[in-house]
């Protein structure tokens, strides 16, 4: 069909092809935003005809104590011979329709709705953004990057009080609390990671220890 390659990728087939509410209807997408448009539902006739004609064949059958599977099975090959062709037919139908929704950029082929077409240039907002829109985001993420460098800045100021030697404990070997590197837990208030340094020659004396390590001062 010539005009299914229009829109191979955005539409969906939502026909019925049994019972009294088969027919015809497809669903169209907007390649950018996903927004849909539906082509009017066109009842199939053959269909129709078809599950009556079985209706009154069972019943007519049923009157006389046979069956008439026969027949209705007949009767349902009826209604799927036309359905191809009245298929192809209906989405021929749809894609005119959808034609009417629905644009298609000069530059990416895309098939866009109109929120998501750009008249001015006959370009999708994708390959042709809204100036007035692109302006403002650009002043937005200046304003971001900007903010940004200076709290950083902020930051390795503050940073300059900050001791990266200091021992510090994130979560509490008593309690499992997390301390986020503060002095004590404040779950059980245990003393946590902290450098004891010996009165005498300023070592670091290990948790525990009875003498310095480093001149054998006792604690």
């Amino acid at each position: 069909m010539s005009g299914e390659i229009y829109f191979s990728n955005n539409y969906r087939d939502l026909s019925e092809r049994n019972g009294t509410g088969a027919g015809f209807q497809f669903e169209f997408s907007c390649s950018r935003c996903y927004d849909t448009w539906r082509s009017p539902f066109e009842p199939y006739t053959g269909e129709r005809a078809a599950t009556w004609l079985g209706k009154g064949v069972d019943m007519a059958w049923g009157l006389l104590g046979r069956t008439g599977s026969g027949l209705t099975s007949a009767a349902d090959g009826l209604a799927g011979a036309g359905w191809g062709r009245a298929r192809d037919h209906a989405f021929e139908r749809a894609i005119g329709d959808a034609r009417g929704h629905f644009n298609r950029c000069a530059r990416c082929t895309d098939y866009v709705c109109g929120r998501c077409w750009n008249a001015a240039q006959g370009l999708c907002l994708r390959c042709a953004p809204d100036t007035a829109a692109e302006a403002m985001a650009a002043q937005q993420r200046g304003l971001n990057d900007m903010a940004s460098q200076r709290a950083y800045a902020a930051g390795q100021q503050a940073g300059q009080g900050y001791d990266p030697t200091t021992p510090r404990q994130l979560v509490c070997p008593h309690c499992r609390t997390e301390t986020h590197g503060a002095g004590f837990c404040s779950g059980c208030g245990y003393q946590l990671a902290q450098s004891v340094q010996c009165a005498a020659c300023s070592a670091v004396v290990p948790d525990g220890a009875a003498f310095c390590p480093g001149c054998g001062t006792r604690r």
